[in-house]
């Protein structure tokens, strides 16, 4: 799995122009499923994302994590993280889980983040969305659970 999270003072979905979840400070988490991945590595990078910290203490030290700042999170399908862009100019998304098995490890992943006490909000598995985003920092962080 791979997610990509970022700091932001506010995030929202909208689908056909309905906005159907918004976040204020918090971390926006695009999140990535493939083919290998299982309920074991959605847990994990729940975790990681629970405690990583990434929020600045009193000093500006990045020190806090999501739940120290009583953050929020929206998550959001996201299966292009697994393009392949190594031949030709259109990617591949040959690694990418099927929908049936992403929309699983999906719902698992935000069920362990709000297990951990992170107020977790979601996108709409599948649909096309429009995602808005206030960065904090900027700060992006790329987890995979490869690396982990």
């Amino acid at each position: 799995m791979r997610a990509v999270l970022q700091r932001v003072r506010s995030a929202s979905v909208t689908v056909n122009g309905e906005r159907i979840s918004a976040i204020g400070r918090g971390l926006l988490i695009l999140l990535g499923v493939t083919q290998d991945d299982d309920p074991l590595a959605a847990s994990r990078l729940a975790e990681k994302t629970a405690t990583l910290r990434i929020f600045e203490d009193e000093t500006g030290k990045m020190n806090l994590s999501v739940r120290d700042v009583a953050g929020e999170a929206l998550v959001v399908s996201q299966f292009t993280l697994y393009a392949d862009c190594k031949k030709g100019r259109r990617p591949s998304f040959a690694n990418a889980a099927s929908p049936d098995e992403a929309r699983e490890l999906y719902e698992r992943f935000c069920e362990v983040l709000a297990g951990l006490g992170v107020p977790t909000h979601r996108g709409q598995f599948g649909a096309k969305m429009i995602v808005s985003l206030e960065n904090d920092g900027p700060v992006t962080i790329l987890l995979d659970t490869l690396l982990l």
